[in-house]
């Protein structure tokens, strides 16, 4: 799973149906970001009903060609047919989805600093969301990580793939180029457009060029 996941994880791209455009899905939204270069797919439903929820995923689950994940909900991943679930510090422990769920599933983990990332990876978990890397406009109580150093830290003391959440836009990912991550992740980057495969397309070739591009420098590959 080391490197397929690691990959699956450059543009990691977490729904939001408050930029839902008049008559469109959430399938349609996340159709469209796929096409645009959407690496993995996370569906975070806050206001539903868990059965709601559950035909949201499989509906979601029909139109998506990459790694779909479920925020936070065991059930809903199991009964929709998801990749793996995204557990917050607050949320089920690690050990006890990992439990549930067994090894197929992929499982990440929200981190903030070193001792949580650890602490995540020693728990069972396959990769990490660190942050907030720039504050958030779609999650007000999120932790901002100490400082954009603390990836390093991070992406050197870990052997599991590690991105980045919080605020991340084309304007500021260039600044988490040299940090070892994996990729990025991002709701309003993707989401609040009128054309989303555009501004996926967009984005993602300004995430390579910070996180691919930085890493190949580092190798002497270019």
């Amino acid at each position: 799973m080391g490197k397929d996941l690691a990959e699956s994880l450059l543009l990691y791209a977490v729904t939001d149906r408050r930029w839902l455009g008049e008559n469109e899905t959430l399938s349609d939204a996340v159709r469209a970001a796929i096409s645009g270069g959407a690496t993995m797919i996370q569906l975070r439903e806050k206001d539903m009903t868990e059965d709601e929820f559950i035909e949201e995923a499989r509906a979601v689950r029909r139109v998506c060609t990459v790694p779909l994940l479920i925020n936070d909900n065991i059930r809903v991943c199991k009964e929709s047919g998801a990749d793996g679930v995204h557990l917050g510090r607050e949320d089920m422990p690690v050990e006890k989805a990992r439990e549930i769920l067994g090894s197929g599933y992929i499982i990440g983990a929200t981190a903030h600093n070193l001792s949580e990332a650890i602490c995540s990876e020693e728990a069972g978990a396959d990769y990490l969301g660190v942050g907030a890397a720039f504050g958030s406009s779609t999650k007000m109580d999120a932790r901002r990580i100490i400082s954009l150093s603390e990836y390093k830290r991070i992406t050197e003391e870990v052997n599991i793939p590690v991105v980045a959440i919080g605020g991340i836009t084309s304007a500021n990912v260039e600044g988490l180029s040299g940090l070892g991550l994996a990729g990025v992740a991002s709701v309003s980057a993707v989401f609040a457009n009128k054309d989303i495969a555009l501004s996926t397309r967009k984005f993602r070739k300004r995430v390579e060029d910070a996180i691919t591009g930085s890493e190949r420098k580092q190798t002497g590959e270019i």
